[in-house]
């Protein structure tokens, strides 16, 4: 994954990345600090093992929001942001520890994709048999087991913080025959239950013994996710439906309103947003954000970095004002655990992270997408109708909510 050309640039070529480029009840409470050792070991002697003891049951997730209310005819919806976050590997820059303790520090919740193969090691690779692709392969490769176990560790914490573990999958495979923009939904069912076995038996698999089990029952945990590239969501949702899934966060090239179903999952697409300095939008992730600054390298010219960076936030800050002004359309930005550009744009992220939960804004929902689709499941539809009539940008009126 530390490469541009690995990841073909989410599956578009430059044109396509360049023309992309072209409430009430719900607030979240404020994160405690970390668990102490008395607290985790009640913990422990609570939850139930759940096969070979990968995972267990801990019971409710902890740190969740009240129970979301319905707005009222001509209420005013709040603002939902979501921070999102693909591979959700702990590869030793400690960008993962990093941003939960920025949630924590912001009272918000948000959504890891975890890819699968994130938790195998690669001594038992040979255990991932990817659809159309060689047994063993993976484009984003598999970690050391040092960071194997990191990154059980990251989850386990995260989610005991109240964020969410959804899936990105396994091998990201984005081009050639074997893509997952090609695979049908045998294909989809087979990635799907390898990527919950990878994260139900990591004990098996890994060896390790040491580690605390990681405290929910992953087949209940698993309600959403988002697939590699943005490809492939079509084949995709009738078996995502099938499993009870409750949304998709696949598609490419969204706008800024409010969201709607596909096959009976709410679909939940990274936006197009404003890009200062350009008369085309980009979309709301990292890396195409980075695709129309530094094109084809993951290491631009340093001495572009600070400008690049003032672009990234503000680009991103543009997203949420837009949206916080005009038709409170949930905003959806996408990240990676990566360095790209010196770490330009996980700075970027977390200054608007900053600034979006900054006092001066009201009524801002900084959750994950699983806490986001209770909220829309529990308004009614006529009022979710009209939302949905606003346009990007059209100013919020009493009359669209009632």
């Amino acid at each position: 994954m530390r490469d541009i050309s690995r990841r073909g640039l989410l599956g578009w070529g430059m044109g396509a990345a360049a023309a992309l480029g072209g409430v009430a009840g719900c607030s979240a409470e404020a994160v405690p600090e970390r668990h102490d050792q008395a607290a985790k070991a009640v913990e422990r002697a609570k939850a139930k093992p759940i096969g070979d003891g990968s995972t267990a049951d801990a019971g409710p997730q902890p740190h969740q929001p009240p129970e979301p209310e319905r707005l009222e005819p001509g209420q005013k919806p709040p603002q939902f942001v979501i921070f999102s976050w693909d591979g959700a590997g702990e590869v030793g820059n400690g960008l993962f520890p990093r941003f939960r303790k920025l949630a924590q520090d912001h009272g918000a919740r948000m959504t890891f994709f975890l890819s699968g193969v994130y938790l195998l090691p690669e001594s038992k690779k040979r255990l991932y048999k990817p659809p159309n692709n060689p047994v063993g392969a993976s484009d984003i490769g598999y970690l050391t087991d040092e960071h194997v176990r990191a990154t059980l560790t990251n989850l386990r914490e995260a989610w005991l913080e109240g964020h969410e573990v959804g899936t990105h999958f396994n091998g990201h495979f984005c081009s050639g025959e074997g893509s997952v923009g090609k695979w049908d939904g045998d294909d989809w069912e087979s990635e799907i239950e390898q990527a919950v076995s990878f994260v139900t038996e990591w004990r098996t698999n890994t060896g390790f013994t040491d580690l605390d089990p990681l405290p929910f029952d992953y087949r209940k945990e698993l309600v959403g996710a988002r697939t590699p590239c943005l490809l492939g969501q079509e084949n995709l949702l009738p078996t995502a439906a099938k499993l009870g899934w409750r949304y998709d966060a696949s598609s490419p090239g969204g706008t800024q309103v409010w969201p709607s179903k596909k096959h009976g999952l709410w679909d939940l697409p990274l936006q197009q947003i404003p890009f200062p300095g350009h008369s085309f939008e980009v979309l709301s992730m990292d890396y195409n954000i980075l695709a129309n600054q530094s094109k084809n390298t993951t290491r631009g010219p340093s001495v572009h970095y600070p400008h690049w960076r003032q672009q990234a936030t503000d680009a991103y800050l543009a997203g949420f004002e837009r949206a916080y002004e005009t038709n409170r359309a949930p905003f959806f930005v996408g990240n990676h655990f990566e360095e790209w550009n010196g770490g330009i744009y996980m700075d970027a992220v977390e200054e608007a992270i900053k600034r979006i939960a900054d006092d001066r804004h009201k009524d801002v929902r900084l959750v994950s997408f699983r806490q986001f689709v209770d909220w829309l499941d529990a308004q009614d539809p006529a009022v979710l109708s009209g939302l949905r009539r606003l346009e990007v940008g059209e100013k919020w009126h009493a009359r669209a909510a009632g």
